[in-house]
């Protein structure tokens, strides 16, 4: 029986707002392109949502990535206000879930300073059962103590979850260790699966 879901927070519950936040900063064209390339989708980012760098490291490794950029790589994240947006569902259905009588929790990948810095439209989170976000704990996914962490903390079973995901590799590792998962495209489809799996498990 499945008495527990599990959410990803990006590209899950929010969606990605690099582009607006780029361009709130005054950053156009092949500057924003080359910023984004620097940051957000490299390696060092992966090192931020983990949380053990210091961040002037994390700066350090950015400017490594596109060094002609330095200056505005070392401001640009002053503040991160709106680099993340609620999809409009997030509430509704986590509160919808519950209704339906699971638990629901979030296991993410998530730096301090997108946490601290969107608060606004993480405000869903208080709406969670529990929640395991890698900055805090040091680990990020897809490795598999993390998933361990989360059902050893709030005691839960890993046969009665399931956790949805939108990378393939982060819901195979939960799978590893017990779970079951859903590789997440959008919300009417992750209820469809869900649907599924708990008639398979009934």
């Amino acid at each position: 029986m499945i008495k527990n879901i599990i959410l990803d927070i990006g590209d899950v519950l929010v969606k990605s707002n690099y582009q607006a936040f780029f361009q709130r900063k005054g950053l156009d064209g092949e500057t924003a392109n080359r910023v984004a390339n620097a940051t957000f989708f490299s390696p060092a980012w992966r090192e931020l949502d983990r949380g053990v760098w210091p961040f002037e490291r994390i700066l350090d490794a950015f400017v490594e990535n596109d060094s002609q950029d330095e200056e505005i790589l070392r401001t640009v994240f002053q503040d991160a206000a709106d680099f993340i947006v609620a999809y409009p569902y997030a509430e509704s259905w986590i509160r919808s879930l519950q209704t339906e009588g699971f638990r629901v929790f979030c296991l993410s990948n998530i730096s301090d300073l997108i946490y601290n810095g969107c608060q606004s439209e993480l405000g869903f989170l208080h709406l969670v059962d529990g929640k395991v976000l890698s900055w805090l704990e040091r680990m990020i996914k897809p490795d598999p103590a993390i998933y361990r962490l989360l059902l050893v903390r709030y005691q839960l079973r890993a046969e009665e979850c399931v956790f949805l995901d939108d990378s393939t590799v982060n819901v195979a590792a939960a799978i590893s260790v017990g779970l079951h998962g859903i590789v997440f495209q959008n919300q009417q489809q992750a209820a469809r699966e869900i649907e599924r799996i708990k008639r398979e498990t009934t």
